[in-house]
């Protein structure tokens, strides 16, 4: 009778627990994620405890992957940034294009103000015709040249109608710095074998003495095997050329139309054409040039030294020039003005002339070798208010005959006696002057 009711009350015991259980699973089940979550807790808990009493495994439960953790933002390149094309992939072995590292390089230097890019000592970078240009970089950019740049040579790399090879364009406060090289390697351009190219024609002027049998320079081989390109680059303002070294076959600087604000000094220049203006108005274009001041200057073997050279049928003009501290050596035009500028065998008459105005020479010294001074002005458009102060040029016979000044309708004034005499320059203003506000130039 005890064992029963021992028996009946184990039972009842065993319900109430199963009971209860239920109970609690219908509750936490109306929960929702807190019963998943609990019952995931009890089930690892089983699973954990199943294993290592060598019962049933129950299968893995599937992992959750975690949250990605979210990076930091990479702080853009701050002010005064630099960028070394070496870090752009650049080899500066002088054989391997290192044009795309160049590219890049100025990518990122575009977009930070008061930025540089370094072109590194100790490297020869083989760069093909590339364009540093704006206009939406920001100001004041660096170009940091120590190495040395070269062109290619293959006339491939350079495509057709190309106008630059190293073109910096529409930036603002730019600066070139450094103690580089810039290596053109023109003489693919001037070698007449290769490209005929027409020259300058002031070398017409240069004629032989009698028994006497001009060298002319050797001809440089080259890999070139089509006709380069002949448009030169134009067009800048407020520009600082200073303490540089040029030497090339061409003009070592050359001003073009638009060129408004350009101040060189310190520059020696030679072997080449010199430093020119021009040449302006081809074709019948507008040419408008101001406010440009070259000084203290040593050139050396030039054909020209500072010189102005517009074409007949142009319109514009070029005005407030100073050429100032010219020293010279074995130059063969020091000092020219050619309106009737033409680097053809021949070249049609025209009666409209880009005019020339308020230009200044001072204190300009040295040998030349063929024509101390050369002003060959327009007719229509005769050049105005030329001023030449301590002008001293001495012949240095070099094979050529020797030719006095000559001047045709250059009006102007001497300040100061001159050596040789340029008696050829007429005082005052011509008859038919004309109006720089109907050159169509702002002033």
């Amino acid at each position: 009778m005890g064992g029963f009711s021992f028996g009946k009350l184990t039972f009842a015991l065993i319900v109430a627990i199963l009971v209860w259980s239920s109970s609690i699973e219908t509750c936490n089940a109306r929960r929702g994620k807190h019963w998943r979550h609990s019952r995931g807790t009890f089930s690892s808990l089983y699973k954990k405890k199943g294993k290592n009493q060598g019962g049933h495994q129950a299968s893995k439960p599937k992992q959750k992957h975690p949250l990605p953790t979210p990076e930091e933002p990479v702080a853009p390149p701050q002010k005064g940034s630099k960028f070394n094309v070496l870090d752009y992939g650049a080899k500066g072995d002088g054989n391997s294009d290192d044009t795309k590292a160049f590219q890049a390089a100025w990518a990122d230097a575009c977009k930070v103000e008061a930025s540089t890019m370094i072109v590194p000592s100790g490297y020869q970078f083989l760069v093909g015709p590339i364009s540093f240009s704006g206009p939406y970089c920001q100001r004041n950019i660096l170009f940091q040249l120590d190495g040395t740049i070269i062109a290619p040579t293959n006339s491939k790399a350079w495509g057709k109608g190309l106008l630059q090879w190293l073109e910096f364009t529409k930036l603002v406060g730019l600066s070139i710095k450094g103690k580089g090289t810039i290596d053109g390697r023109g003489s693919v351009w001037w070698t007449k074998s290769i490209l005929d190219d027409s020259i300058d024609n002031e070398e017409k002027l240069r004629v032989p003495l009698d028994n006497i049998t001009v060298t002319q320079d050797p001809q440089v081989s080259s890999s070139l095997d089509e006709k380069m390109p002949s448009t030169k680059p134009t067009n800048s303002k407020n520009v600082l050329i200073h303490t540089t070294d040029l030497a090339c076959g061409d003009d070592c600087i050359s001003i073009q139309t638009g060129c408004t604000n350009v101040y060189v000094h310190d520059v020696n220049c030679g072997p080449g054409h010199g430093i020119s203006i021009g040449s302006l108005g081809k074709d019948g274009t507008s040419a408008c040039v101001s406010n440009i001041t070259v000084r203290n200057i040593n050139m050396h073997n030039t054909m020209t030294g500072v010189r102005i050279k517009t074409w007949q049928g142009g319109s514009g003009s070029v005005q407030g020039v100073l050429f100032s501290n010219i020293q010279v050596s074995e130059v063969e035009f020091p000092i020219m003005i050619d309106q009737y500028y033409c680097d053809h065998s021949s070249c049609k008459n025209h009666t409209s002339a880009v005019a020339v105005s308020n230009i200044a020479y001072e204190n300009i010294r040295g040998t030349y070798t063929v024509k101390p001074v050369h002003m060959s002005c327009s007719d229509s458009m005769p050049c105005t208010d030329v001023k030449l102060t301590d002008i001293e040029l001495k012949p240095m016979p070099k094979g050529y005959h020797m030719y006095d000044p000559f001047c045709w309708q250059a009006f102007g004034e001497l300040y100061a006696p001159t050596i040789p005499e340029i008696d050829c320059l007429q005082e005052g203003k011509p008859s038919s002057s004309w109006d720089p506000d109907e050159t169509g130039c702002a002033a």
